[in-house]
């Protein structure tokens, strides 16, 4: 029953029928002029006063489709900033439900929506951060099949997934549409990020990680264990890189593999390149 009220609720909230897949027409960046209510000017003025965003950058944010791979705990706390930043579509895939153990650091779900499907507790969420935002939910397993026409209607892919097979399947389908893919990974106290874009001379994922480590051998958040506030760090990391890409302001992480310890409060900065012999972009 929480979930079907859930699922009422999310269509009422967005004014859009709710997807279990994938089905609308892929689309890229809206074209003609972007406008702005009284009140959606003063909920982004804060963006607005930045040199490097201003009216044109917040234009383009609301003009953007940016899909998330995963509402869990990296997904989380991007979708919130991206959403208050005021990102014109967000679509959110995920086939999974909100568990108990989730609530630690997947902060878009609460106590209420254990049980709940995360992509229509997710889209409950950013209807309620931001109403001029619309979420397209995605409540599916993303496969090779329907991953490529799905990917295809978005400008930017995020990947906050929790294993290896997803991203190395997010790779293989940001390359073969063109979209830049924003990917990070967490475990413990450390977190890594990085923008993968080879059609902007950037490397793809697996240009950096060859090869996916052997099953098991990575152990799993449930296993080692993870500190709920660096979801905080690198989800807000994923957003503050895809509001950079965005609007053109400063310099991503492109070319660049960004690893975070939060245990000693240090973060460094690794050039990577494309590889020639990659099987995915090369």
């Amino acid at each position: 029953m929480a979930s079907a009220r859930a699922l009422r609720e999310t269509r009422l909230a967005r004014g859009r029928p709710f997807s279990r897949r994938h089905g609308h027409a892929p689309h890229r960046i809206r074209e003609g002029p972007v406008s702005f209510t009284p009140e959606e000017l003063e909920r982004y003025a804060r963006h607005i006063v930045l040199r490097e965003v201003g009216g044109p950058g917040q234009a383009k944010l609301k003009a953007a489709r940016v899909l998330v791979v995963g509402a869990g705990g990296l997904g989380a706390p991007a979708l919130m900033y991206l959403a208050a930043a005021g990102v014109g579509t967000l679509g959110v895939v995920d086939d999974d439900a909100v568990s108990l153990s989730n609530l630690q650091r997947q902060v878009i779900h609460d106590t209420e929506a254990v049980g709940v499907p995360k992509v229509v507790s997710a889209a409950r969420s950013l209807a309620r951060i931001n109403p001029h935002v619309a979420v397209e939910g995605h409540e599916t397993r993303l496969d090779a099949a329907t991953g490529a026409e799905l990917i295809g209607a978005y400008d930017l892919v995020l990947d906050g997934s929790d294993n290896f097979e997803t991203r190395y399947l997010v790779n293989h389908l940001c390359v073969a549409a063109g979209v830049p893919l924003i990917a990070a990974a967490m475990t413990q106290w450390e977190g890594q990020i990085s923008l993968y874009h080879p059609a902007a001379g950037a490397p793809c994922y697996q240009c950096v990680f060859p090869e996916a480590p052997a099953p098991g051998l990575v152990p799993t958040c449930a296993e080692a264990g993870i500190v709920g506030a660096l979801a905080g760090i690198m989800g807000s990391m994923m957003a503050a890189e895809a509001v950079k890409h965005i609007t053109g302001a400063g310099e991503t992480l492109r070319g660049a593999l960004l690893i975070h310890d939060a245990l000693y409060a240090e973060s460094r900065r690794i050039s990577v390149a494309r590889r020639p012999d990659c099987p995915v972009c090369g």
